[in-house]
């Protein structure tokens, strides 16, 4: 072999390696240190920080996605529609991780750019969260620890109970929810956005918030609402409640055999739309191959269309 040929191989050598080690990287749930990324159009919301709240946003990478953590100043990202495609139709986005991280890119930013793509102008939320420690190690640890189990019973059928989960105060998150969708309302004619067509829908923990600003803000007037794997429990249905979209899938933890927000959606006559899927774990953002949650984003957009969101209104 000659030396510009060792020299070829060496190279494809490393490369290979780094594709190995890049792929490896991103199938590993390890927790990895990230620079944070460049958010040049993200729109601080002036909500104020976080009481207590002494260490700096910092970011970190697992399974491959962004993820970013003690967030003391929340922002709006806007996700616009290619000119002459937008119908009119807004969604603010929230991304979830236990209001202690963000999965900006899984549960954010990769959702909004579907959305913009459907002619949505869609606006991702970094909201406020509680603070976690400082150091990466410290906190890997306190992600390491095994949540609580379901108390122990002889009664394994779905009408069982399930343990209750921590209660956060979500003052803040709320405070930065109803900041988005005024900045929204505020810069509707700007952004080609109908004012009586802004939605929410929200991952996990954003799904908690999505369904907390429904129940408890009294500003948002919100279209339609979508909680994607979020809390099940029967809730206490406004009267003006939107129309609401829900997905989750058998085997995720949050489920545990529940049915309450539907039920209360139903019985309090407010349309709703709900989808058990077979498998997808949780966190699956907008899909992961070979699981049947995987097309739920298509399934969303067709509802959107019957509910006559998909298509631009005549200005009044």
């Amino acid at each position: 072999m000659t030396y510009h040929l060792k020299i070829l191989a060496k190279r494809i050598f490393l490369a290979l390696l780094v594709v190995s080690s890049a792929t490896a990287m991103a199938q590993d749930g390890t927790i990895y240190p990230l620079k944070a990324p460049a958010e040049p159009k993200a729109i601080p919301l002036g909500t104020g920080g976080v009481e207590g709240q002494k260490a700096p946003e910092t970011w970190f990478r697992q399974w491959g996605d962004p993820m970013a953590r003690n967030v003391s100043t929340a922002t709006l990202t806007p996700f616009l529609p290619a000119p002459g495609k937008a119908n009119g139709t807004a969604v603010i986005v929230a991304p979830g991780g236990g209001f202690r991280w963000l999965s900006m890119d899984n549960e954010g930013w990769e959702v909004a750019k579907a959305l913009a793509d459907k002619g949505i102008a869609a606006f991702v939320l970094k909201y406020r969260l509680h603070p976690t420690p400082e150091s990466l190690e410290e906190f890997t640890a306190s992600m390491n620890q095994p949540r609580p189990a379901p108390a122990a019973s002889s009664n394994t059928s779905a009408s069982a109970t399930p343990p209750r989960m921590p209660q956060l105060d979500l003052s803040n998150q709320l405070k930065d929810a109803e900041a988005a969708y005024a900045l929204i309302l505020k810069r509707a004619k700007e952004w080609g956005v109908d004012p009586d067509r802004i939605g929410m829908i929200g991952f996990s923990a954003g799904a908690g918030l999505t369904l907390h600003a429904t129940l408890h803000s009294k500003t948002m007037k919100l279209a339609f609402i979508g909680p994607i794997y979020g809390g099940m429990g029967p809730v206490e249905v406004p009267k003006n409640a939107p129309p609401m979209f829900n997905v989750i899938a058998t085997d995720d933890f949050l489920f545990r055999g529940q049915f309450g927000v539907v039920d209360s959606w139903y019985k309090a006559g407010i349309p709703v739309e709900f989808h058990l899927y077979q498998n997808g774990g949780h966190g699956f953002g907008l899909g992961n191959p070979d699981r049947t949650s995987n097309r739920w984003f298509d399934v969303f957009m067709h509802w959107l269309e019957v509910n006559k969101f998909l298509k631009p209104q005549p200005k009044k």
